[in-house]
């Protein structure tokens, strides 16, 4: 990849970040299909009592057998899994006990370095083909884009019931904040003639 696709993947980048900052900040996209926990303090008490210092991805109900059980006694859990489901809430929680630092500048950071590394990579793959138009380009990291939010989106709503509100304002997010990044590389390289894989020939 040349500087100045690496350079296009860099304003790409940050166009993304900008799109979604503001997506999550100033649009509606990003409290789609989240609400509040209704008599808060009560559920959060119980959680504190019950799952105390230990943080971890936790899926209810569960099977209630403990880490040692044995696969035949898991698979005779499975079997009345579903009446579990039936009678009780069930759902996913990502828990942390209390004292969790509200670290907003380092979590942003992370979130622009993670987009960052997205456009340059998406760019990257651009540059192994032969594109050579302004819509050429950008569709095809709109595909790159289109794949990275099915990728896991509709597997969390599929499996562990996302709200599909939720999963459609966060692919839709997502869908355009590669549709920024195809738009500006397509502009940086816009005098480029594609020079991207070699022609085959037997």
């Amino acid at each position: 990849m040349t500087k100045r696709y690496f350079f296009a993947g860099v304003l790409g980048g940050v166009a993304m970040f900008i799109w979604t900052s503001i997506a999550h900040m100033a649009l509606p996209l990003g409290e789609a299909g989240i609400r509040e926990i209704p008599n808060e303090p009560a559920v959060l008490a119980a959680m504190k009592n019950s799952i105390g210092d230990k943080p971890g991805l936790c899926l209810f109900p569960g099977f209630g057998l403990g880490p040692n059980a044995t696969r035949q006694q898991r698979s005779e859990a499975m079997r009345h899994l579903g009446e579990s489901y039936a009678i009780n809430p069930s759902g996913i929680l990502m828990y942390h006990p209390p004292g969790r630092a509200l670290t907003i500048g380092r979590w942003l950071g992370i979130e622009f370095a993670t987009e960052l590394l997205e456009a340059i990579l998406a760019v990257f793959l651009l540059s192994q083909t032969r594109l050579g138009t302004f819509g050429a380009r950008v569709g095809f990291i709109t595909v790159a884009g289109i794949l990275a939010a099915i990728a896991t989106n509709v597997s969390y709503w599929n499996w562990y019931g996302f709200p599909a509100k939720y999963t459609a304002a966060y692919m839709f997010t997502q869908i355009i904040g590669f549709v920024c990044v195809g738009i500006v590389a397509a502009f940086v390289l816009r005098k480029d003639a594609p020079h991207g894989l070699a022609d085959v020939r037997c």
